[in-house]
């Protein structure tokens, strides 16, 4: 079967295009680390696993909040609502203090930051991390779950945060 594949791997544009056309669920990882709370905005969380409950992300290696991320000793995934895709972009950003007004939190029973009005927040303990490429994935072992709203989630697609719009039934 690989004989038939070409024998290196499609150019980084390319697959960035093809990439795009998948819509995919916006969370922000938070954590608190040194006392500071410090985040980021993953596109690419799944579920792993439900036995054990285990949730996954990546984070670019080159991402100057891993680091910090890394060494706390459990995270918050904080599962974005349609209507927070300035938030998304705000988390996105960097040299901001992105826990700054507006961004409106507390922190969680073990201290991580929960970001209001979100649809659900789910709390980890750090399970595993793998090296992939130039990301790293990051795999939690959910903890603590609480959802907030049946709200629609905020997608990214094409580059921009958006909005699922339900096809009507027939």
């Amino acid at each position: 079967m690989t004989d038939t594949l070409p024998d290196r791997a499609v150019a980084s544009d390319q697959f960035r295009q093809a990439l795009a056309v998948h819509a995919s669920g916006v969370v922000v990882i938070t954590a608190q680390c040194d006392g500071a709370p410090v985040g980021l905005t993953a596109a690419s969380f799944s579920s792993v696993s439900l036995e054990p409950p285990l949730v996954s992300f990546y984070v670019d290696r080159s991402s100057t909040t891993w680091p910090w991320l890394r060494a706390a000793d459990h995270f918050a995934v904080n599962i974005l609502a349609s209507d927070q895709a300035e938030l998304a972009a705000r988390f996105a950003r960097k040299g901001i203090d992105r826990f700054a007004e507006p961004t409106r939190w507390r922190a969680g029973p073990l201290g991580a930051p929960l970001l209001q009005d979100v649809s659900a927040h789910l709390l980890c303990l750090p399970y595993e991390t793998a090296d992939v490429g130039d990301h790293v994935l990051v795999v939690g072992l959910v903890a603590e779950a609480a959802v907030h709203g049946p709200g629609r989630p905020l997608l990214y697609h094409q580059g921009r945060f958006g909005r699922f719009l339900a096809h009507p039934e027939s």
